[in-house]
């Protein structure tokens, strides 16, 4: 069951508008050119690109799909279902069949772990 928690921002981490920092996942949990699937409501998808980490939302705005599951490269990443692409710094899209941005989110990195600035109606997991 997800629950609405409030995290305590990092020390140096700064207020980002309406978002919260919330920690999602060890940095050695994000493959090189792969996708992580963070299981928040709704899930988002943390991404590493030649040691930069990227958090967009998971699912494709074409069809209801993981795009923690695609191919990612240069900056962008491919849904496997219909092979629409999105931009990891942006959230456009670069490839038909998608046509609408997926939301993307600040991302920092303390210590060993990865942080990501979600909204305030973002439900997530209390750590276990």
């Amino acid at each position: 069951m997800s629950t609405h928690i409030s995290v305590a921002s990092p020390a140096g981490l700064p207020a980002v508008g309406d978002r919260r920092w919330v920690p999602l996942c060890p940095t050695v949990d994000v493959p090189e050119d792969e996708g992580r699937r963070i299981d928040t409501v709704p899930p988002v998808a943390a991404f590493r690109q030649n040691g930069e980490f990227f958090c967009i939302d998971d699912t494709c705005t074409h069809e209801t799909y993981s795009l923690a599951e695609g191919w990612a490269e240069n900056c962008v990443v491919e849904c496997t279902l219909h092979f629409a692409k999105f931009s990891l710094r942006t959230g456009e899209p670069l490839a038909p069949p998608a046509s609408e941005a997926v939301a993307v989110h600040p991302v920092a990195v303390v210590g060993d772990h990865l942080y990501g600035a979600l909204p305030l109606g973002y439900l997530t997991r209390r750590p276990d």
